[in-house]
């Protein structure tokens, strides 16, 4: 499955939604997500899974970019 992933740079840095980023992922479940993405020292706001029309929108974005980790 493909979940977006909305996170700010810093682990430590209070949630500003202008500071806002997201990255795309592929894993079997939120919880392999976040064990991948543990070392990185982000602050994970929201896990969202992307699926059918939701996936076929984000994927016509210049933003999207499946992410190998």
């Amino acid at each position: 499955m493909i979940f977006k992933v909305l996170y700010q740079d810093l682990a430590s840095e209070v949630p500003v939604r202008e500071n806002t980023h997201s990255l795309y992922i592929e894993a079997s479940n939120e919880r392999d997500v976040r064990f991948k993405l543990k070392d990185r020292g982000i602050n994970i706001e929201f896990i969202q899974t992307l699926a059918g029309e939701h996936l076929a929108y984000e994927q016509q974005s210049e933003d999207f970019s499946l992410e190998t980790v």
